[in-house]
């Protein structure tokens, strides 16, 4: 009788214990979930490559060795392979990696591909140059990349003698419609990598340009002329036919025309909107 006593107690005892764990265990469950999802809000989400096995250092990725899971940003953007980036399927594995573990850019052999460099983003048959600029000629350094922008140079041109005539000075429209590939060290694609941060100043702008106008541009800081970026709206793709030159007498004979046209334009403007 006892032992069956005894039998029945150790039984109970050890259901007890089974509810008690499974309980403490979803208590658990339900921290990391609920800590989860507060990760998840404060920091955001993205969909990042995992191993679905066990990775040996110099393997051959197929498509079998990774999915996708749900991960807090924090930390991973730009770092973490995202789901957009299956087409590392066939690059080895630089170190060996556990089932589960995120997949990095620095255990794909080749690493980031837009970590090659600028010249990846150049086009075809053109060329990137830099052109030092100052806080007021590029627009209180406001010019960023993927803006365009016209280039505007000032010079001392020779006269007929190939004599320069101090302070005798021409503007010109050099080109139009550049685009801006990089400000200083930051690029389009490194300021989104940095969440669209991006530095204070910079002394150079790059621009894309064609080969001639990369000798023009060229020439135009060699012989000392100031070179001034004019910044377009992005949707404007207009360019001005047969813009002159500018000098003193220029601006003495034709800035009384210039400022009329402009105020009567703004007459107009604000009559349209006036009359709304």
């Amino acid at each position: 009788m006892k032992r069956q006593i005894v039998l029945i107690a150790s039984l109970v005892a050890g259901l007890l214990a089974a509810v008690l764990t499974r309980v403490y265990l979803s208590a658990k469950e339900n921290e990391v979930a609920t800590e989860k999802a507060r990760l998840y809000k404060q920091f955001g989400t993205m969909r990042a490559l995992y191993f679905v096995r066990d990775t040996p250092a110099g393997s051959v990725l197929s498509r079998e060795d990774l999915d996708v899971k749900t991960v807090p940003a924090m930390g991973m953007r730009g770092q973490a392979l995202t789901e957009e980036n299956m087409d590392v399927v066939g690059r080895r594995t630089l170190v060996g990696r556990k089932k589960g573990e995120i997949v990095f850019w620095s255990d794909i052999e080749g690493g980031d591909p837009a970590a090659k460099g600028l010249s990846a983003d150049i086009k075809r048959q053109m060329r990137a140059i830099s052109i030092n600029v100052t806080g007021s000629s590029s627009v209180s350094c406001m010019v960023k990349p993927n803006d365009h922008v016209d280039v505007i140079g000032t010079f001392n041109f020779p006269d007929e003698n190939g004599k320069l005539k101090k302070g005798d000075l021409v503007t010109c429209t050099l080109l139009q419609n550049v685009l801006v590939v990089a400000t200083g060290r930051d690029t389009a694609k490194s300021v989104t990598r940095s969440l669209g941060s991006s530095r204070e100043g910079y002394s150079t702008v790059t621009l894309e340009v064609t080969p001639r106008e990369a000798e023009m541009l060229a020439f135009a800081e060699q012989i000392k002329g100031r070179l001034v970026l004019t910044l377009r709206n992005r949707n404007d793709t207009s360019t001005e036919r047969e813009l002159p030159t500018v000098d003193f007498d220029k601006i003495r004979s034709e800035i009384e025309e210039l400022n009329l046209k402009r105020q009567q334009e703004r007459l107009t403007v604000d009559k349209r909107i006036g009359s709304r």
